[in-house]
Parts: C-alpha cells; sequence; structure tokens
C-alpha cells in the first residue's frame, strides 16, 4: 500500500528538474550538493512543508537515488524519519542505515552525507540550533561549553520515541487542518517545548551525562514563588523552563523540588490551574455560544479526549454537564 503523502495542503513544488528541486529545498533548509546517482527511477520530487511556531514540519520524497550533501547545517537540526524505504545517512563520524524504524538526527556542527534511496520519502522535522541550545542550557542551568552532538539514529520503536513522533504527528495534523491548535498558543507553545524537552531527554547527546546527573531539588521557598508564577501566568504559554527562569533555578532543579515537595511536577502543577480555570468558565458560561472544545483548546489542552478524563478526575462530572449547568 502507498504511504500517504503528508501536508499535501501545503506544497511547496513538485518538480522533476533537478536544479529546480535543488535550488527549491535549499530556500527552506540550506544550500547543498543534490545529484541523481543513476538509479532506474527518474527524479519526481514532491516537497510539502508548513512551519507551526518555532518548529518547521516538511515532507520531502525525490522518488528517485539522489546523493544529498548539505555539509554543515550550522543553524538548525533535523529529525529525518523515512516513511518507507531507507537511506544511508553519514555525519561526522557516525554513519547509519535510516529506516522507519531508525529515524536520523544529523547534528549541525557536523559534516552531513546522505544517499536516499528511491521510494523513500521522509518526514522531516525542524528545530533552529538557538532554540534547542537554549532549552538545554534551561534544563542544565548553565551555559552549553561544547557543541551538543547527537547520536545519529533515533530509534523509533522505544515508548519514548512513539510518544515523540505522536507530537510530531499531530503538528502534521494541524498544519493539514489549519483550523485547530494552529490558532491557539497556549497549546502549539506545550507542544513545542514538550517535542524540544523530549528530544533532548531520549535521545543520547554530548550532554547526556550532565543531563542525567542528580540535581540538588529547589527548596520550598523556590516551590512557593513558582507556584504563585504559575498562577499568575497560566493564560500564557508557559514551559518549565520558563518557570524555572523566572525564579532563578535550573528547570530540573525546580522539577527535583516540584517532585519532593508535592509530588507533581511544575507542568502538573500548571494543568491542574488550567483545569480550573476551565471550570470557571464553563460555569459561567452560556451553551448557546461557547462550547467545551473551544474552552479547552483556550486553556492549551490539546487532547479532547485525555482532557475530558482529567476534567470528570478532577470534579466529577464531564465538563458538558457543568457547560450546561447542572
Amino acid at each position: 500500500m502507498r504511504e500517504r503523502i503528508l501536508l499535501e495542503n501545503r506544497a511547496v513544488f513538485a518538480s522533476d528538474d533537478l536544479d529546480e528541486v535543488r535550488d527549491l529545498v535549499g530556500r527552506v533548509f540550506c544550500p547543498h550538493r543534490l545529484d541523481l546517482t543513476g538509479g532506474p527511477a527518474p527524479l519526481s520530487a514532491r516537497f510539502n512543508s508548513a512551519q507551526l511556531g518555532s518548529i518547521r514540519v516538511s515532507y520531502l520524497d525525490y522518488a528517485a537515488d539522489v546523493h544529498i550533501e548539505p555539509g554543515e547545517l550550522e543553524s538548525f537540526y533535523l529529525v529525518q524519519v523515512p516513511l518507507a524505504g531507507r537511506s544511508l545517512i553519514r555525519c561526522g563520524g557516525q554513519e547509519i542505515v535510516s529506516t522507519p524504524d531508525l529515524a536520523s538526527l544529523p547534528s549541525p556542527t557536523e559534516h552531513l552525507d546522505m544517499r536516499w534511496a528511491a521510494g523513500c520519502p521522509q518526514l522531516i522535522v525542524k528545530f533552529d540550533r538557538a532554540a534547542v541550545e537554549h532549552t538545554l542550557e534551561q534544563m542544565l542551568g548553565e551555559r552549553l561549553d561544547r557543541p551538543l552532538v547527537f547520536d545519529l539514529g533515533l530509534d523509533m520503536t522505544t515508548g519514548q520515541a512513539r510518544a515523540w513522533r505522536a507530537m510530531a504527528d499531530l503538528l502534521v495534523r494541524e498544519a493539514e487542518h489549519g483550523d485547530g491548535l494552529a490558532g491557539q498558543p497556549l497549546a502549539m507553545a506545550h507542544l513545542e517545548n514538550a517535542l524540544l524537552a523530549s528530544l533532548l531527554t531520549m535521545q543520547p547527546s554530548t550532554y547526556s551525562a550532565r543531563l542525567n546527573a542528580p540535581v540538588p531539588p529547589a527548596l520550598p521557598k523556590v516551590v512557593r514563588r513558582a507556584m504563585e508564577f504559575i498562577d499568575e501566568h497560566a493564560g500564557h504559554p508557559l514551559s518549565t523552563d520558563d518557570v524555572a527562569r523566572a525564579v532563578a533555578v535550573s528547570s530540573r532543579s525546580l522539577q527535583e523540588g516540584f517532585r519532593r515537595h508535592l509530588g507533581l511536577t511544575p507542568m502538573a502543577h500548571l494543568r491542574d490551574v488550567r483545569l480550573a480555570r476551565v471550570h470557571e468558565e464553563l460555569r459561567a458560561g452560556d451553551p448557546a455560544r461557547c462550547t467545551v472544545t473551544t474552552v479547552a483548546a483556550r486553556w492549551g489542552f490539546l487532547h479532547q479526549g485525555r482532557f475530558a478524563a482529567a476534567y470528570r478526575a478532577r470534579y466529577g462530572q464531564a465538563p458538558s454537564v457543568t457547560l450546561r449547568g447542572r
């Protein structure tokens, strides 16, 4: 069965002209070498792409055997997930054969050289290098002293990677529909932060030892200040890094402080605060003028099923019942 073409409504081009393909892909990513390698399939490239917040999601298929050599990406990180087929990826001193079960994660300071076989369309998730490094610095509570280099192969069969892929797929669906989370800043910020933080924690890198090292927990008074900050800013896009920066500790120290003193995470507390705000709005809302979905999305809840379950666990009734005033 043919793999579904992603982001069809976000087409950049469909072309069999090698120079045009090289130029247009280079405008979105970076200038690069692109050559056909003599396989039987002719070039029939398709490129769809969308920017959502600070993250770009793309679908790229050359439909031919190609050699791609960007060199050093410099300003961005990529996660490249083959949807079918295989590709040979070399980056720095690492080399993998990438398949749907083994994505590639080239690092921008390492020389990248790739050979994609025909029949290997890829989902590509692009992160700005500055955003990745900033998130890592907030997690560590210190400045980086060397480049962040990931292991090249990303095992997509693990539980963490499957959860990460589900979030990436959610971004793709939002770009395809354009009438959901893309218009909800809280929800988009939450999704972007989750994609970045989970990538940094699940994929081995030159900073994994520091990320996994024990940290002293934030003191109770710092945790209280963080809770106050969350309460006051729950209507804004917030990440653990934002809260940690506001109270002048590292995000890992803040998480450990919340875990030790409250038994939950800063984002779990934020979720509870936002649930309470949803509850207040539904109680005061007019069923003829507002919907549960709209109110929930405004407060950053991405998944209606999980939101409804959390709401029922907290308030003992479905959110629709609250809205109807029963």
